[in-house]
């Protein structure tokens, strides 16, 4: 972080260090009552597994960093606080539901939505899809979620829900395919929070987006001709 004055860089360090010290723990509840809200029955016909997480603190410095950065090349204000971290940062706690093919989504979105009610999470963002695929795009559209082009070549729906009241906390929902999983962990691993500098490594993670998208229309293909109810 040399190119960022010291100021920032202290400012940086105190909300990492808030976070692991008074919120970190707090998210980790925040992600487990969601992790078992969705491990409900009803959606068990079409979810395959349900997994959670906090975010790692040295992730969260990466995301601010990244913030703070385009905020002075910006010109604008950077107005995260220790008082708004779990506001402004929506995915300090997250879940993720894996399901098989696409066509169960609509389903899954209206269980979703029934049991966020349930528990009076509020839906402030989405839910939109993630698409870099323009078949998906039109799949999503038809089932009325919004779309944005994602360059970094994954399809997923993401929410972000509010527990509401005085003590607000955001969390990031994700819904995708198994197939979606597989690319996405890899990724994850190889090039994040920092960026792979490997050229190869960069198009080979290209040509496994294209082949999970393929994975996953040919998935979808299977569930459709065989006539599955899930």
């Amino acid at each position: 972080m040399t190119d960022i004055a010291s100021q920032d860089i202290e400012l940086i360090d105190s909300l990492v260090r808030h976070y692991r010290e008074k919120e970190q723990a707090r998210a980790t509840r925040l992600a487990k009552n969601l992790f078992d809200l969705f491990s409900e029955e009803s959606l068990a016909p079409y979810v395959h597994s349900v997994r959670r997480r906090a975010k790692d603190p040295e992730h969260l410095r990466d995301k601010l960093t990244r913030k703070l950065r385009k905020a002075r090349k910006d010109g604008e204000s950077f107005e995260i606080t220790s008082d708004n971290l779990f506001v402004k940062i929506n995915d300090l706690a997250g879940v993720r539901l894996l399901h098989l093919h696409t066509s169960q989504f609509p389903k899954i979105d209206e269980i979703v939505r029934g049991l966020l009610r349930s528990e009076a999470y509020e839906i402030t963002e989405g839910p939109t899809a993630r698409i870099w695929d323009d078949e998906y795009k039109e799949i999503f559209t038809k089932y009325g979620i919004q779309t944005i082009n994602n360059s970094r070549l994954y399809t997923s729906v993401h929410y972000v829900v509010s527990t509401g009241g005085d003590q607000a906390r955001t969390a990031e929902i994700q819904i995708r395919t198994l197939a979606e999983e597989l690319w996405g962990e890899v990724d994850h691993t190889i090039n994040y929070p920092q960026p792979s500098e490997i050229q190869s490594c960069k198009e080979q993670i290209k040509v496994l987006a294209r082949l999970t998208s393929s994975c996953t229309r040919l998935v979808d293909s299977i569930f459709l001709t065989g006539g599955t109810k899930r």
